[in-house]
């Protein structure tokens, strides 16, 4: 595409096209984009619509997309073609940091993401002059470019914070400190006297403070991974700063808004963080200022109000003394019984209301309240805050603290006793307090694994949960309802498991709750507790006991799905997914009509697939529904058939990218259950799956590989005589595959399965062919799992074809060829290879190279014979060798850029381990003596002579007790 005004109108027009409402318009737009975004100069299209246009939304909209096409393509990915041409992506970086600068702030947000997103991958290597061209701007005086700097400066560091420590990373730390910490703190220090020369100056303090809480951002990355010695050096000017900030009220930064945190509150929210950093990481040399931050936040703390604005201050705030307080030498500070006392009557209990703003929430945003509530995301919430204080100053004071709650909670739930429908928040808060107490560690997978001693949670259970659990509204108390049902999923290791079988039909009850926390709560509550383990490695909760529910169960579960706000709730799916799991054969009487559903659903959804997890639990609760029928009555597969393949088909010809892998595993499965040859319904679809586009998409790869495996080993022979002309295409996949370091172990499996499968005759012609693409692969890069998968294919070759046949092959591509793959490949690799079935076929192949290939006896390839014997024995006896050189990294699938559906393995679709050799060979290591003692009847003194000569003494001792074992001798 040329710099043309042509092409500037053009896409002017598409782009405004991708805003359009109608989907018709809006669609094949975004299409085109899409087509062209590989085209030299469409980024450099972009930039100059994005500084030229007059019309604002088409500047935006630019911005937007040159950032998502940064974002999907600006990652050089191995064995892929690069998709931004070098000359582009030079421009890209000469002009994007002046543009960002220049451009209004909606603007600089859009580029300065892309900026980090190159930087990523470019910096400091590939763009050194970065960092000085963002620090020269510095100079400018003007704040927006400042700022704009700062922003990208904070997107580009803000990595520092959750990077592994690394040498590569320490060194480019030390390069942006090297540049940047002094420059930094003359801006921070300009800046503050700044703020005070326009201190009655509204606007200029709007602009100041954005600097400051980037500059205080960008302090914390800076110094997370360890503390560097230039801010060790200028720690006074730093802190002394802080601390004076965190103390400053200006009224003219004061916001009206309720909800929205002002610059100041951000300010002294990111100074509360930096504070904590250093009192968690570096308390040695921030002791000097620790008691003067205590002071200042403690008066923070008490003087500031309930409004949502200051969640995230006070959180933040709370956090500071959480982290102060675990630490053995800040201990005195906290062990005078009123400094506790007050600590837990003015910070922690006002901080652990249900205020107006979290029943509002619970109402009307149920899905961010219980994002915030159950999934652990509620990190700057006052509650999350007080209950971490809590934890921390029982780490010390477990008994003190403990007493003066334990007053509180006993108080607050007199004061719900006296008139409930009014003082239900008392109660509310009361829960919080026990619960907080009694928690001392925590994980997502088992609730509470660490209890305090000191709180009784089954007498509380049974005394204040279980009672509004009882009641005969669901819908009354929702909040208490969903407080109750949480106690129980926390504390489901403490209390007995005779109340948690009384809790399961109130569980189910509740299913029906109208508020859609509490039927969340409820189908989450159930899904965790049936995945309790029992003793020895069973569930907790059996099928056996749950049998009276299971009606009930699944009527509620599925209801759920259809009350408002919760069409597509992943708690209640997984829940589905989970009771099917646990109840198994107990649920074949109504799969009739939960197939249905699910079908409905999945025909619903796939308009617009929206939500992953619930999709991944649906297609997990399609397969187990399959699973556990077919495995009571295998012809059922045909009504799972006839009920799926209508939206499967739907799915498959509207191109609905997140569902096409698993409409392949669900396939495979049913493919899978049928006994004999593959029905014709699958037949006509067989050509579709060898279609190219399908495998440019990496999430596509693995389950179609597995579905075209099921095609091979259930209609090797339908393939031969009604698709024949399809056997390049497969092989073309194959050969696609095999190039590719991420995807060519899947290339082998295909390999693999065409070779055990197909008719001998219906491949002769491509296996030559087929060798010499391996060797190229071999010549050109040679990787440890690529020979680990190349071992395994000769020998399976060589165990269906004859170990003649192999010596033949490997001879007419070049001759003496097959003595170099043994000695240069087989002998010194074999020990890398892993997986028992691997192994096994590796170990027949080698024993029918050594007992049933002629010219291993009688011509140069014979030096080999006993070396080759020795590596065999080596790959029984000797451990795994699983050394992987140092240059070579395997690229994960998961690291393409951008947007991609990756492949998700569905567990409850998986696949058998299959063992081609298992009919024939039971264990390799007799069937090796068999074979040798076969060998040396034919030819009598040659074996023994052999071993004698050149087996190491070891491997002998080894091979006797093989022989002996399978009662054999060497003639």
């Amino acid at each position: 595409m040329e710099l043309s005004d042509a092409n500037l109108q053009t896409l002017t027009e598409y782009l405004k096209k991708t805003l359009d409402p109608d989907p018709a318009i809006r669609r094949p737009a975004e299409k085109f984009l899409e087509s062209v975004e590989g085209s030299q100069n469409y980024p450099l299209l972009l930039l100059t619509l994005l500084e030229k246009s007059q019309e604002n939304v088409i500047k935006v909209c630019a911005s937007v997309t040159f950032k998502n096409y940064i974002k999907r393509n600006w990652r050089i990915i191995e064995d892929e073609p690069n998709k931004i041409c070098e000359s582009d992506r030079i421009a890209i970086k000469a002009n994007i940091v002046p543009l960002m600068l220049s451009s209004p702030e909606q603007i600089q947000k859009q580029l300065s993401d892309a900026i980090s997103i190159i930087g990523r991958e470019d910096f400091p290597q590939k763009w050194p002059d970065l960092l000085t061209e963002m620090v020269n701007r510095f100079q400018s005086g003007d704040f927006h470019v400042i700022n704009g700097v700062l922003r990208t400066a904070h997107s580009l560091f803000k990595r520092y914070r959750h990077e592994f420590k690394s040498n590569e990373l320490w060194t480019e730390i030390k390069l942006v400190l090297d540049a940047f910490a002094l420059p930094l703190t003359n801006l921070f220090k300009a800046t503050i006297e700044l703020c005070s020369t326009h201190a009655n100056d509204a606007s200029a303090l709007k602009v100041l403070f954005s600097s400051l809480i980037l500059i205080a951002k960008l302090f914390y990355s800076l110094n997370f991974q360890d503390l560097p010695e230039f801010f060790e050096d200028n720690m006074e000017t730093w802190m002394t700063n802080f601390h004076s900030l965190l103390t400053l009220d200006n009224k003219l930064l004061q916001t009206d808004d309720e909800e929205e945190a002002g610059l100041l509150e951000l300010l002294k929210s990111q100074i509360c963080d930096n504070a904590a950093l250093y009192a968690q990481k570096y308390d040695e040399e921030f002791q000097p200022y620790l008691p003067r931050f205590v002071t200042a936040i403690w008066n923070l703390l008490v003087t500031t109000g309930q409004e949502v604005k200051y969640d995230l201050l006070v959180s933040n705030a709370i956090q500071f003394l959480a982290s102060v307080c675990e630490r053995p030498h800040y201990k005195h500070l906290f062990e005078d019984q009123n400094t506790l006392t007050s600590i837990c009557e003015k910070v922690i209990v006002p901080n652990m209301e249900f205020r107006a703003a979290d029943e509002e929430a619970f109402e009307d945003n149920s899905e961010e309240y219980i994002r915030r509530d159950l999934e652990g995301s509620d990190i700057d919430t006052r509650r999350r805050a007080a209950c971490d204080l809590v934890r921390g100053l029982c780490k010390f004071f477990e008994g003190p603290v403990t007493g003066i709650f334990s007053g509180y909670v006993n108080s607050m739930l007199q004061e719900y006793a006296k008139n409930p429908s009014v003082n239900w928040k008392h109660k509310d808060a009361a829960i919080y307090l026990v619960t907080s107490l009694a928690s001392k560690a925590q994980t997502q997978k088992h609730g509470i694994t660490q209890a305090n001693e000191l709180v009784n949670l089954t007498e509380f259970f049974v005394n204040h949960i279980q009672p509004d659990l009882k009641s005969a509204s669901v819908n009354e108390f929702p909040v208490l309802k969903a407080d109750g049902i949480k106690y129980i999923m926390i504390f489901r290791n403490q209390v007995p498991k005779e109340q948690l079988l009384v809790s399961i039909p109130l569980l189910i009850n509740h299913l029906q709750a109208e508020s859609i926390v509490v039927h969340t709560y409820a189908a989450h509550a159930l899904e965790r507790l049936f995945t309790m383990r029992g003793t020895n490695n069973t569930t907790l909760i059996t099928a056996a006991e749950m049998v009276p529910f299971v009606e009930v169960l699944l009527t509620n579960l599925f209801k759920a799905l259809t009350l408002p706000g919760s069409s597509e709730n992943e708690y209640i799916m997984k829940a589905i997914m989970r009771s099917f799991s646990l109840l198994q054969e107990s649920i074949i009487p109504y799969i009739p009509s939960v197939i249905t559903q699910l079908t409905q659903k999945l025909l619903a959804v796939s308009k617009n697939p929206s939500k992953p997890h619930f999709n991944h639990y649906m297609f997990e609760s399609i397969c187990l529904s399959i699973r556990i029928t077919c495995k009571a009555n295998p012809d059922a597969v045909g009504s799972f058939e006839e009920a799926l393949f209508m939206v499967f088909t739907e799915i498959l010809q509207n191109d609905v990218q997140e569902f096409i892998p698993y409409v392949f595993q669900v396939m495979s499965l049913l493919l899978e259950m049928h006994k004999n040859e593959i029905p014709s319904s699958y037949m006509a679809l067989f050509p579709h799956l060898l279609q190219p586009v399908l495998w440019e998409r990496t999430g596509n790869i693995p389950p179609l590989v597995r579905l075209l495996q099921a095609y091979l080993e259930r209609g090797a022979n339908t393939i031969a005589s009604a698709a024949a002309d399809k056997i390049p295409g497969l092989l073309g996949v194959f050969q696609k595959l095999i190039a590719s370091k991420a995807n060519d172990h899947q290339g082998f499996y295909l390999l693999n399965s065409i070779i055990e499968h197909m008719p001998p005759e219906s491949v002769d012609q491509y296996r030559k062919q087929i060798f010499i693409l391996l060797f190229q692969r071999l010549q050109n890069s040679k990787t440890t799992k690529f020979i680990k998968s190349f071992l395994v294919f000769i020998n399976l070759y060589c165990i269906k074809y004859g170990a003649l046949a192999l010596q033949e092959i490997f001879d007419s591509i070049q001759p003496k060829m097959f003595g170099m793959v043994l000695e240069k490949i087989i002998i010194p690799e074999i020990q890398k290879v892993s997986g028992q079935v691997e192994k096994k076929i590796c170990a027949v192949g080698i024993t029918k190279i050594l007992t049933e290939c002629p010219p291993m006896m009688d011509t140069e390839y014979t030096k080999l014979w006993t070396p080759l014997l020795q590596a065999l024995i080596g790959l029984f006896e000797l451990p795994e060798d699983d050394t992987i050189p140092d240059e070579e990294h395997f690229i994960d699938i998961e690291d393409t850029a951008g947007y991609q559906t990756a492949f998700s393995q569905l567990a409850f679709a998986g696949k058998k381990e299959h063992d081609p050799v298992g009919q024939m060979v039971n264990n390799p290591r007799i069937h090796l003596a068999q074979s040798l003692h076969k060998l040396s009847t034919a030819c009598p003194g040659r074996v023994p002579s052999m071993l004698s000569t050149s087996l190491n003494a070891e491997a002998l001792q080894y091979l006797q007790g093989y022989l002996q074992a399978a009662s054999v001798t060497l003639l």
